[in-house]
């Protein structure tokens, strides 16, 4: 759906930005850096004794930047692109006489591989050699890892080693080997050659084994001419089953592009086995050195603002973000015994074990909400996919069952007003959880922690509650709280605010108030290459998935209204000013693939596949009618602009004709 002719997933640039932390990022599900920096981060690798764990740096040999002689420099014209298309980095050099680019990418079907390609083309009659430089300061050091050379292999260098100190006591030290493809100082195009590419390869495996496995195979795609083309069609494959887009104005339309295109680098490609999910942090995997955007550990954000989008489109990597925290729950439990209570506190910041790392106590020991966060992601998991085997066989019932029996033993009973109350909440995330399973009061109508005259609120907070907490709230409250916690949250906070009083407003349909409360979370994309800040003035964590996730959310839940339910999938779409048309396909509900668009006047649904005979068939109730349409996979329903939910198939169902093409 394009408006403009400018293309809204390519992102070009003449020169880089200045502040080096807002380099375009390339990550994979494994590996992660930013473009021309020195730090390679791995998955779950992390180096430091509790409140001090961090990823661990692991020297990259990707920082390497061409150039050209000096005398050729003068005439050449620099281009930077990052293509979401493709998931690479382009660097061109352009001049009368050729062509030399490079292009940087992590693999998207080999996670345990990064690359970067030089190629050098004659664009001009002649035979003369033509010669360009790669520029690297590698050094095989790392302040976080006991690094070792070791002996090639297959023509690659060898470094090998353990993080110095493990994140618990009687932990044990991650051990990291990589390979990588040694880089010469130049490269030359010979006289009687009209252009040639150059790949470099650098693999990262948990053993020696493993790595020498994983270049193996990487080298055989090398030498059959695929290994870029094996990724650019797994991007290629990703998109065509997934996206968003508007008929609207081209910044909205560049940030949907950009925000989903970094989440999903974060993710596995759908169907390749093997993938362990070890979280998924503020600033990804590009980020997180000691000091750096939270150290790499794993927050609510993962499971609040991340997990929503990502169980739309991508149900795969959702079940193993949640496995993420079965694995951990160990660490949850001995979180709740220290602070003398029952169950499970899941960590506030949690990295390897799921201890608490977080290095104030204060948030550790108070910020409980984390609980409500990981359960709700559970229970929209749940209502998406019946997949009852997570529950049943693989540890999802423990989960929910231990932070049952945390917020048991967290309540006071108060024997006058024969009510239970929960003492010392930092969010209103902890109330509705509540709320379902004893008899709590009810939030005020301004919501649990209405501000006093003057107090300035960091974050969304009591605006959270409707949505993404799924509390019941009049319009008139809805309003209010939109309205007065509107006019004290801090200009200065973190990006995912905005979002969600975006989606207040949609669901008020108020559709200006709703366009202008998105657009303040523009503020937080740096340009060129649509790197999100955690802060508008651009402080905090980069390139803040967190940020990225409360924008989407806006979209996918905003825009279209939609709602995961115990009975269905509910919709209730509204344009926002300055937009005529969104377009969300690839949503995954129930086995069932859909796409789902909408104008001004009307709303269209297609199911473009079924997982297999178990889908049950879907059909779209439309609402104050109660008209039922079948979803029948290969067809598309059309009908005018409604609120109503997509459900399995009732029996007997009675509908009006749709139309259908």
């Amino acid at each position: 759906m394009e408006d403009a002719t400018e293309d809204p997933t390519v992102f070009t640039a003449h020169s880089l930005p200045s502040d080096p932390r807002l380099l375009a990022t390339m990550t994979n599900t494994y590996l992660g850096t930013r473009v021309y920096h020195d730090t390679l981060h791995v998955s779950g690798v992390y180096n430091g004794a509790c409140r001090a764990t961090h990823r661990a740096i692991l020297p990259s040999p990707l920082n390497v930047q061409l150039e050209v002689p000096a005398e050729t420099g003068d005439q050449l014209t620099k281009t930077f692109v990052l293509d979401t298309n493709t998931g690479s980095f382009l660097h061109t050099l352009e001049g009368p006489s050729f062509r030399a680019s490079q292009r940087i990418y992590a693999h998207r079907t080999l996670p345990h591989v990064m690359a970067f390609s030089v190629s050098i083309t004659r664009v001009a009659v002649g035979n003369w050699p033509i010669t360009v430089l790669l520029q690297s300061a590698f050094s095989p050091e790392s302040p976080d890892l006991d690094l070792h050379l070791g002996p090639d292999f297959q023509g690659a260098r060898y470094l090998y080693g353990h993080t110095l100190t493990p994140e618990q006591p009687e932990g044990s030290q991650q051990e990291v080997h990589m390979l990588w493809t040694p880089v010469p100082p130049a490269l030359t195009l010979g006289e009687s050659e009209e252009d040639q590419t150059w790949e470099f390869l650098t693999v990262v495996g948990g053993s020696q084994a493993e790595a020498r496995a994983c270049l193996t195979e990487a080298l055989q795609l090398q030498a059959e001419g695929t290994l870029y083309t094996a990724h650019a069609q797994a991007w290629a494959q990703l998109w065509a089953g997934c996206g968003l887009d508007v008929v609207g104005p081209q910044p909205l339309r560049q940030a949907l592009r950009g925000a989903l295109y970094y989440l999903l680098s974060a993710l596995p490609q759908p169907g390749v086995p093997g993938y362990t999910c070890h979280g998924l942090s503020p600033g990804g995997l590009s980020n997180g050195s000691r000091e750096e955007c939270y150290w790499g550990h794993v927050f609510w954000d993962q499971d609040l603002w991340m997990f929503p989008n990502i169980l739309m489109f991508h149900p795969e990597a959702a079940r193993a973000l949640l496995e993420y925290r079965v694995r951990t729950l160990g660490g949850a439990k001995d979180n709740a015994r220290k602070l003398g209570y029952q169950g499970a506190k899941f960590a506030w910041e949690s990295a390897g074990s799921g201890l608490e790392v977080c290095p104030e106590d204060v948030y550790g020991t108070q910020e409980i909400h984390i609980n409500g966060a990981v359960v709700l992601a559970f229970q929209l998991y749940y209502h998406t996919t019946q997949d009852l085997q997570l529950f049943q066989e693989a540890g999802g019932w423990d989960v929910v069952r231990d932070v049952a029996e945390f917020w048991c033993s967290r309540v006071e009973w108060s024997p006058e007003e024969e009510k239970y109350h929960l003492k010392g909440p930092m969010s209103t995330l902890d109330v509705p959880y509540l709320i379902e399973q004893l008899p709590l009061p009810a939030p005020s109508p301004v919501g649990s922690t209405c501000p006093s005259p003057g107090e300035e609120v960091k974050q969304a907070d009591v605006v959270l509650l409707g949505y993404p907490i799924p509390f019941h709230l009049s319009p008139h409250i809805r309003r209010k709280n939109l309205e007065v916690y509107e006019a004290v949250t801090s200009p200065k906070g973190p990006a995912m605010t905005w979002s969600m009083f975006a989606v207040g407003w949609m669901e008020l349909k108020d559709p200006q108030r709703a366009r202008d409360l998105l657009e303040r979370s523009f503020a937080n994309i740096a340009e060129p290459f649509k790197v999100w800040t955690e802060n508008a003035d651009g402080s905090g964590a980069v390139n803040f998935l967190t940020g990225m996730g409360g924008f989407l959310q806006a979209a996918l839940f905003g825009f279209t209204g939609f709602r995961i339910t115990r009975a269905g999938m509910t919709f209730d779409p509204m344009c926002l000013a300055g937009v005529s048309g969104v377009c969300i396909y690839g949503i995954c509900y129930q086995g069932s693939k859909l796409d789902f668009s909408f104008s001004e006047g009307s709303v269209t649904i297609e199911v473009k596949a079924q997982a297999g005979p178990w889908a049950p068939l879907l059909e779209a109730e439309l609402w104050p009618t109660h008209t039922r349409l079948p979803l029948f996979p290969g067809h598309k329903v059309s009908f005018p602009l409604s609120a109503g939910r997509i459900q399995r198939s009732l029996p007997e169902a009675a509908s009006s004709a749709p139309r259908v093409s």
